[in-house]
């Protein structure tokens, strides 16, 4: 399940589905309509934008597209093989490059995708705990930019030292505080284990 968290200046309304996000602002519009919030995608850490004009089925419906992912290829337009998922780019490499690739099993193409996926597997740890903590990072900059113990946050943050970072946020609000301390966890986790990798 993608998870999105609202949040009305530094109180949390809603976390979860974009389409309970929906229903939770248009509920908080309802009382206060020049009510002024922001939606966090939770795997990235940066806002979206909602139109929430209209009704909720308005609003809903205009959400659609968002939420619906494609399962079907489509047509062939170009060289390829989409229908597996392969898609056709150009790359340049040096003329021994080339030499290498082409005296490779299988060719250039069948090489390419096994150095790939090699160096794929060997860096996925890295990569999601690099990208965790820049959804960290990304979230207390937005919410907490201001805040008192930002800059000393942030630099725990990068430095790997997730107690002093939390110990940073301690007098921030309890919802933003608790926020960046459950995106704060995952950076950790995901840390510890790409140590460990």
């Amino acid at each position: 399940m993608h998870a999105y968290t609202a949040f009305a200046a530094q109180r949390r309304l809603a976390s979860g589905e974009l389409a309970s996000i929906v229903r939770a602002l248009k509920t908080e519009m309802a009382t206060d309509p020049d009510l002024s919030y922001q939606v966090f995608d939770n795997a990235t850490g940066h806002c979206i934008d909602l139109d929430l004009r209209g009704t909720v089925d308005d609003a809903l419906a205009r959400l659609a597209p968002i939420m619906t992912v494609a399962t079907t290829p489509a047509g062939k337009t170009g060289p390829g093989r989409p229908k597996l998922g392969v898609v056709a780019r150009e790359i340049t490499l040096l003329p021994r490059h080339w030499d290498w690739l082409a005296s490779q099993p299988g060719g250039a193409s069948v090489a390419l995708r096994k150095l790939v996926e090699t160096a794929s597997r060997a860096s996925r740890a890295r990569d999601k705990a690099r990208i965790s903590l820049e959804v960290c990072h990304s979230f207390m900059l937005t919410m907490g930019g201001n805040l008192p113990g930002f800059e000393e946050a942030t630099r725990a943050l990068f430095a790997g030292q997730f107690d002093a970072a939390r110990s940073h946020m301690a007098t921030w609000p309890m919802d933003l505080r608790e926020h960046a301390e459950t995106l704060l966890e995952t950076a950790q986790n995901d840390a510890y284990e790409a140590r460990e990798d």
